[in-house]
């Protein structure tokens, strides 16, 4: 898709790209631009690299868009020819969605949609240099220049800013109007993006930490010492991607052992609560052995005590045989004494009761009747 829109761009090489209709898509043709229903994330907060060398142009990143939004990062650019400058590329709202602009070099810097993209590109123009007798001078005020190689600088703080970080002009965004020099610039000659700038754009929609799907805004490289040439270009962004996966490695290890730790305080929590109950239902078990145990011992002394009892009623009872015996024996030998005597008595006083009747002399005759 980028080969596509990368070829329709050098073939066009139109400043300002005409909006159309996609669906949460990429459409591309010539004279149109690419467009999607979502708006742009911010611009990134971001570092500029020192200039690599005398005559490179600072060309700032800005998002693009393949199936989603992908960072393109800022770098330092050999312009195509002497005396151009670069018109950074901008998302326009229209008609309810938003349409890629592609940038441009030409003599003159031309709208860009208001976007602060910071080191000199305030949202108007560019300040961070100028080209002067051939040379291109750099405004040290705004531009990451080592001034002991360099020496064609100079410094000047007025300038245009805009504070807004907006990626899009339109409604939402920025809301900035081409200004008179700017719709001037739009009629000049311009010439597309050079060979590095393309394959800057490409292998960034390769790098998948590039996307905001996937750095929610914070793209894993923002910035870049130059476009240099596809090879190592391709290295860099391997590199790059290959360190972020790492990360990402390092920190879905880090939430693992955070989940790893978690469980098992979890589970610790859950064996000390164990271990509570248990020991809980151990006391229980002694105490009820020991209520058992008391139990027990109050029934064997009771069993002890009616034993006692019964052998002090037995001792008792003894006690009181022993001395009923011998009074019995005593009583009963007295009673068989006195009943002897009694029937021994019992015949001399009835013989001393009855009279005595007398009987005739001479035998044999009844008693003379009176």
């Amino acid at each position: 898709m980028k080969k596509i829109i990368n070829s329709i761009l050098l073939i066009a090489g139109l400043a300002v790209a005409m909006p159309a209709v996609t669906y949460a898509q990429v459409s591309v043709g010539v004279g149109i631009g690419v467009r999607a229903d979502i708006a742009p994330p911010e611009i990134p907060v971001y570092d500029q690299p020192e200039c690599p060398a005398d005559g490179y142009i600072w060309t700032p990143g800005y998002w693009a868009y393949d199936n989603g939004y992908y960072w393109v990062p800022g770098a330092w650019v050999a312009p195509p020819e002497v005396g151009v400058l670069w018109t950074p590329p901008y998302w326009g709202f229209d008609a309810g969605f938003y349409g890629f602009h592609a940038g441009y070099w030409g003599p003159h810097v031309g709208f860009y949609g208001g976007i602060n993209y910071g080191f000199g590109y305030g949202g108007s123009g560019y300040y961070g240099g100028m080209w002067s007798g051939g040379r291109f001078r750099y405004n040290t005020a705004v531009s990451h220049v080592n001034v002991r190689i360099v020496h064609n600088t100079y410094v000047n703080n007025n300038f245009y800013r805009n504070n807004s970080r907006y990626a899009f002009n339109g409604r939402g965004g920025v809301t900035a109007r081409p200004g008179r020099e700017e719709a001037l610039a739009a009629r000049d000659h311009h010439i597309n993006a050079t060979r590095n700038q393309l394959a800057l754009e490409h292998n960034s929609a390769r790098n998948k930490a590039q996307f905001a799907k996937n750095n929610h805004g914070r793209p894993a490289v923002a910035s870049m010492k130059r476009a240099t040439d596809r090879a190592i270009t391709q290295t860099r962004v391997a590199k790059m991607a290959t360190n972020t996966a790492a990360r990402q490695t390092k920190t879905a290890q880090k939430e693992q052992r955070v989940a790893s730790r978690q469980t098992n305080t979890a589970a610790k929590a859950q064996r000390t609560a164990a271990r509570q109950t248990n020991q809980a239902a151990k006391q229980q078990r002694m105490a009820a052995r020991q209520s058992n145990q008391a139990a027990k011992e109050q029934r064997a002394a009771a069993r002890t005590q009616r034993q006692q009892q019964r052998a002090t009623n037995q001792a008792v009872r003894a006690q009181r045989q022993q001395q009923r015996n011998p009074a019995n024996q005593s009583l009963r030998a007295e009673n068989q004494q006195a009943r002897a005597a009694n029937r021994q008595a019992r015949p001399a006083a009835r013989q001393q009761q009855r009279p005595q009747q007398q009987r005739p002399q001479g035998g044999g005759g009844r008693p003379e009747k009176r």
